[in-house]
């Protein structure tokens, strides 16, 4: 069974990596502040995280956003890709509390998740991010708090619609606690 298990996490992290690549790739919106995007792949990221817990999560962020840096911009940018890196880790924390192959995800799990990722990436893309973008690359401050703070935003709008949705879709696939009867 933890063969198993962690094989199919194994899968998990390199397929998620690859969509996370071509989502941000593909279907991303510019947000008209410089190097900075509306991401659908952080919507992706949380269904991942909450599915197959916090280390895929984090790897899924970390191996995702590098590949997809080195493809769109022909380098990585660090700071941000350890931030994606933590945003997956954290959110994959909430996979227990959220217990999302119980087939269960009402109100609670949603306002639950919702608060979880929110705090996540405020932390993540509001402090983390531009902190460390003065620190290792020396950028200006106002700019990196403006990215910061605009990536974040958009990335909470994105969670909590795109990434509820496709939680709430993904419950459904699963069969309820308790739904099945011995006769």
């Amino acid at each position: 069974m933890g063969k198993n298990l962690a094989i199919k996490t194994i899968v998990a992290i390199g397929i998620g990596a690859a969509v996370f690549v071509i989502l941000g790739r593909f279907a991303s919106i510019p947000t008209g502040i410089p190097n900075t995007n509306i991401n659908t792949s952080y919507a992706f990221l949380a269904l991942m995280a909450v599915v197959f817990g916090p280390v895929a999560g984090g790897l899924i962020g970390l191996i995702g956003h590098a590949l997809l840096d080195s493809i769109m911009w022909g380098s990585v940018w660090w700071s941000w890709v350890i931030v994606s890196a933590l945003v997956g880790l954290l959110i994959g924390f909430s996979a227990k509390r959220i217990n999302i192959e119980s087939g269960e995800f009402g109100k609670k799990q949603i306002i639950s998740f919702n608060i979880i990722q929110i705090i996540v990436q405020i932390i993540g893309w509001g402090l983390i991010a531009p902190t460390l973008d003065i620190l290792i690359y020396a950028e200006p401050a106002n700019k990196v708090w403006t990215q910061g703070i605009v990536a974040g935003l958009a990335n909470i709008v994105t969670v909590a619609v795109l990434g509820t949705i496709l939680l709430a879709a993904y419950a459904k696939t699963r069969v309820k606690s308790g739904s099945l009867k011995a006769e």
